[in-house]
Order: C-alpha cells, then sequence, then structure tokens
C-alpha cells in the first residue's frame, strides 16, 4: 500500500510480536490481498469520496517497515468493509440472506458436515459450512466485543468433532475507554500510531523507557497499562499535542465515543484500560480455510489460521478475512461434493445456549 512496501516486510511485521505460521509467506496468498484492498476501496468509492482509503503505520511495533494499513472515513474502516460487502451481496440475486434465524448445531451426512439445525429443529442442508461467527470477548467482563461474542460457532464445531488450536491466545485491547459501555467503546491504535502518549493522572509517560514505548506489541503496553492500574494510578490516552484540534476530522468514530461519555479528547486525555479484543485461537483450518472435517470451513475471529501467532499485529484480522473468504469460495467452488441429505450430527446438548453470560463474571479482567 505505501511506497516501498513488499509483501516480505509485511511478514517481517507481522512475525516479530509473536511467531505465525509458514502460510504468512505463501505467495499465493498475496495477490489475494491485493484483490481483497481492491474490495475495501471499491465499496468505499461507492460510499463517497470522504471515506477513500488512506495508510498508516501499525502502533504495534516500531519501526513499521512501510504505511500499510488502509483507513476509510477515518477510523471507521471496519465499516467501509462491512457495507462494501453488503452492496456486493444485495446486488448477488443468487445469495439468500436469512435474518433472526439461530444455529444450534451442524449436521453430518456421509463423513462430511451437511448443513446446520435451527434452534427450531429445522435442517438447512448444504453442501459446505462457513462458520463465520466471530470471538469469544462477550464471554469477559472487559471486552470490545458484541455480547453475541460468546463462542458458539466454536463450541458447534467442537462438539461435531472439528480440531481446535491455540485456544488460549487471547489478546487484549490497551486502550479500551473507560466509561460504563458494554461493550467498551476503543481508542484505537491508529491514535498510538498518530503519536498518542500514555500517561498516569500525574501526567508522567509510563512507557517512555520501554523499548517501542506506546508502538511496543499490544501484550506488553496492556501489561503495563495494567501494572499502573493495579498500584492504584489511573491511566490516560493523551492525543492533545499529536492530534489536537484535527482529533474529529482524523478519528470521528472515537470522538463521538468520547463526547457520548462526556469526554472532549482534543482538550482532555481519555481515560482507558485493556479489554478482551481478539481470539487468535479457534476452529484450525489450512490455507484454503477447511477445517479438519469434510464440508467445514471457518474464516475471520473463529478460525485459527496460525496467521496472527500468538500476538495478532493491528489491521491484519481484516485482510485476513478477505483473503480467506476469497480462498474458501474458491475451494468451495472446486469441491465437487454433492448436497447430501443430513442427520444430527451427535451433539451434547447441554444447558441454555447462552448460559455462557454466566461466565462473565468469573473472567480475570486481567490482560495477558
Amino acid at each position: 500500500m505505501g511506497d516501498g512496501d513488499a509483501p516480505a516486510l509485511h511478514a517481517d511485521d507481522t512475525v516479530a510480536p509473536a511467531p505465525a505460521s509458514p502460510i504468512l509467506r505463501s505467495p499465493g496468498s498475496w495477490p489475494r490481498a491485493r484483490r481483497g484492498r481492491s474490495t475495501i476501496s471499491s465499496g468505499s468509492a461507492r460510499r463517497s469520496t470522504a471515506t477513500a482509503p488512506a495508510a498508516s503505520r501499525s502502533a504495534s511495533r516500531p519501526p513499521m517497515a512501510a504505511r500499510r494499513i488502509v483507513h476509510a472515513a477515518g477510523d471507521a474502516t471496519g465499516a467501509a468493509v462491512l457495507a462494501a460487502l453488503a452492496n456486493a451481496v444485495a446486488a448477488t440475486p443468487s445469495i439468500e440472506v436469512r435474518e433472526g434465524l439461530l444455529v444450534a448445531g451442524l449436521v453430518e451426512a456421509g463423513g462430511r458436515i451437511a448443513g446446520v439445525r435451527l434452534a427450531d429443529g429445522t435442517v438447512l442442508s448444504a453442501r459446505a459450512v462457513v462458520l463465520a461467527t466471530g470471538g469469544i470477548g462477550g464471554l469477559y467482563r472487559s471486552a470490545t466485543s458484541p455480547r453475541g461474542a460468546t463462542g458458539r460457532g466454536l463450541a458447534m464445531a467442537a462438539r461435531a468433532g472439528a480440531v481446535l488450536r491455540d485456544m488460549e491466545f487471547v489478546q487484549f485491547h490497551p486502550t479500551a475507554i473507560a466509561v460504563a459501555g458494554d461493550p467498551m467503546p476503543l481508542a484505537t491504535e491508529a491514535l498510538r500510531g498518530a503519536g498518542a502518549i500514555l500517561v498516569d493522572e500525574s501526567g508522567r509517560r509510563f512507557m517512555a523507557d520501554v523499548p517501542g514505548a506506546e508502538l511496543a506489541p499490544r501484550d506488553t503496553v496492556a501489561r503495563a497499562i495494567h501494572a499502573e492500574i493495579g498500584a492504584g494510578r489511573r491511566v490516560y490516552l493523551d492525543a492533545r499535542a499529536s492530534v489536537g484540534a484535527a482529533f474529529p476530522r482524523r478519528f470521528p468514530t472515537v470522538d463521538r465515543l468520547c463526547r457520548a461519555a462526556g469526554l472532549d479528547p482534543v482538550n482532555a486525555p481519555i481515560p482507558v484500560r485493556p479489554a478482551a479484543h481478539y481470539h487468535m485461537g479457534g476452529v484450525k483450518v489450512d490455507g484454503s480455510g477447511r477445517s479438519s472435517l469434510a464440508g467445514l470451513y471457518a474464516v475471520g475471529e473463529v478460525a485459527s489460521t496460525g496467521l496472527h501467532g500468538a500476538n495478532r499485529l493491528a489491521s491484519n484480522s481484516l485482510i485476513e478475512g478477505l483473503v480467506f473468504a476469497r480462498a474458501i469460495a474458491e475451494a468451495i467452488l472446486g469441491d465437487s461434493a454433492p448436497s447430501l441429505r443430513p442427520r444430527t450430527a451427535a451433539i451434547a446438548e447441554g444447558r441454555d445456549i447462552d448460559a455462557g453470560f454466566d461466565l462473565r463474571a468469573l473472567m480475570a479482567p486481567a490482560p495477558g
């Protein structure tokens, strides 16, 4: 994306915070990544010129080799990607969208996953099932994830016999905005990439002597903030000098979240603390998104591709989702397996599927 950038440089920046899978260096994945970026660009262009993508550096590892993190509408990149994909789905007559359905389990036929069972007992048959159910942040007391992100897709895959991997790899975002909110609002990492600093209530910059300072890997920053809070000090993200009056224009989403909570990020530092943010573990998949069960694929946070290692580099998850979504589509198109009449897989029903919320009060808020 930036001048002088190259796939090998991106790979090096990704591996630096934590070892990642050799899949990262697969040459075939990079053309898909470029096409993924085109998806963002074309979707953003349809919305307005104000959302045209721009690039910045990550706040996860200094110095990043090039400016490659794509931004749309300031800090609303995820919304731009979602809008582009939703527009593409709406414009494709062969896609049928069904909303408001609750999937209770996977079904199997002929030795492969062949559909899903809904909560009302209805079975929807399919040649393949793709899990895109998100992560597990909703299980934590302090999280930036929606409360519905309780690992339901992981549970369904596990009950059907799929291999899971790296389930302990949970990343805490260092700078959730420390106000009432469930999920907690997020002060994007791009703020630190833009020069915002972390200080305590006395104005002391406690990350100054840490290698990388505010741009250190997320786990390092999250642990440092947690240590300050554990010592009885409050922590703030101060963007007054680095961003200042440009804050509403450059970071409109964070500005809106702050002002809704009675905060003025232009003239005062933002109170922050760590919160569960992203699950690197999940359903183990190969380079085409295939799980260990024939007919079952996984993409996004529910999947464990190996790309992120134990410490995801900022913004890699968006491009990973785009790359693996295309890879899965190509794999399914190339799979000649027939549609089969499914039967319900052997599943231990257990408690109510929303009972996981009982665990939230027990989940430790400590990062790492």
